[in-house]
């Protein structure tokens, strides 16, 4: 494609993702399926071209403010993912002056919000939170996060999948905390690999696997993965119980389980039992109370913890949204928990970083449920051999020790959980 052509193509990219009206990801695989006939070099450029402009849309903002032309042409120019001389030879000679003006800014002398790039109402529970380790995590998250992938263990040993990925000239390394994880540099096309398609591989962040891993279910029990989406945890769950047991899926999105199927057939378990929900205090929920061993709710939430895959959330979340969200954990967990058998364990966890969606629930919870026992996740990681788990644990009373993954600590998203036992 012409690089003019690939500009214009980029500006009106950005021009769609920039409406808020649906997630990036849709709106871009929307544009890809609207124009069949791009390349998959012109689709990368594309696609992080338009994520970049998300990612640091104050600080492109501010620049645009300098040049001329169209609004939604200088951001996609200031975020183009590509060479520079390609890009050059798309622009005006203003154009090209304009852009040397722009790359010439050093960071010290921007403003806080074009430095961070992320609104006031997030940052400050952030700083709060972090102190000056707030601007490591700015940082990150702007940065493209690495590919993960979990080696399904039923069929495969992770040394064994690294081998044969490395023949596909796809290089990779172990996660350095789950046992199952391999972290990919690039996005290299993996759907056409043999170990996908055969079920030996599927794509899930690190600290996901994590969250599967702390819920420790075992061979021959009853566990439910309560809000279970697309069901990735749900599948590292079913190889940890060796395809033993009983596995419910559930969901109150029959369109987000129907995604679960193919990967179900492709990991060749059989335990896993997918099930739509009307609500949290289901017919199936009142059935199965008291009886399961193990429940996990990954909760509905801000996601704000995925920002380096889903840049779009930071602008289209809101305070009021995210407290809609916290009555909804709340209920959703009280819901989950009465499932939980006597001596069983149950889960909380969230992929967001902000407090009010993960302590402020969990102590909620925890003062209402005195028949619930706080534990720690870092022990029970550290007992399930993790590396360095201490490390991946903070704060809690009662010795409870919440697991607390950071993009700039931990490279996983930022995930929460907390862990309890039922007397």
């Amino acid at each position: 494609m012409h690089p003019k052509a690939l500009l214009d193509a980029c500006a009106e990219l950005v021009r769609l993702t920039l409406n808020f009206e649906h997630p990036a990801d849709a709106v871009v695989s929307r544009y890809f399926r609207d124009h069949r006939n791009l390349g998959p070099r012109e689709r990368a450029t594309l696609a992080e071209t338009a994520y970049a402009v998300l990612r640091k849309k104050p600080l492109f903002e501010q620049l645009a403010r300098s040049g001329s032309g169209p609004k939604e042409r200088r951001l996609a120019i200031l975020g183009f993912f590509g060479p520079r001389d390609f890009l050059k030879s798309a622009l005006t000679p203003q154009e090209k002056d304009w852009v040397d003006a722009c790359d010439a800014v050093r960071e010290e002398d921007l403003l806080e919000p074009q430095r961070h790039n992320l609104p006031q109402w997030l940052a400050e529970p952030l700083k709060a939170q972090l102190g000056d380790e707030f601007w490591a995590l700015a940082r990150s998250l702007q940065e493209q996060a690495p590919l993960d992938l979990r080696v399904n263990t039923l069929q495969a040993k992770r040394d064994q999948i690294q081998k044969e990925l490395a023949q596909a000239a796809i290089q990779s390394v172990a996660t350095p905390y789950s046992p199952w994880g391999l972290r990919v540099a690039g996005k290299p096309a993996l759907n056409r690999l043999d170990a996908f398609t055969r079920g030996a591989l599927e794509v899930q962040d690190e600290g996901s696997q994590l969250l599967a891993l702390l819920l420790d279910a075992k061979r021959g029990e009853m566990v439910v993965d309560f809000c279970a989406g697309a069901g990735g945890k749900t599948l590292a769950i079913g190889a940890q119980m060796r395809n033993t047991g009983r596995l419910y899926a559930f969901d109150v999105s029959g369109h987000r389980l129907d995604a679960l199927k193919p990967r179900l057939a492709r990991s060749g378990l059989s335990n896993v039992h997918p099930a739509a929900l009307a609500h949290e205090r289901d017919e199936r929920v009142k059935r199965l109370a008291g009886k399961i061993d193990r429940v996990l709710v990954d909760a509905p939430c801000s996601g704000l913890g995925t920002l380096r895959r889903n840049p779009d959330l930071k602008w289209r979340q809101s305070p009021q949204a995210v407290q809609e969200l916290t009555a909804k954990q709340a209920a959703i967990l009280a819901s989950a928990a009465r499932l939980v058998k006597p001596g069983g364990r149950l889960v909380y966890a969230t992929c967001s970083v902000l407090p009010e969606e993960n302590e402020a629930i969990a102590k909620a919870f925890g003062a209402a449920h005195a028949d619930f026992v706080p534990l720690s996740a870092g022990e029970l990681l550290a007992q399930l051999k993790v590396e360095q788990a201490a490390g991946l644990c903070s704060g809690g009373e009662d010795g409870q020790r919440y697991l607390r993954l950071w993009p700039h600590r931990h490279e996983t998203d930022g995930f929460f959980a907390a862990v309890w036992q039922r007397k």
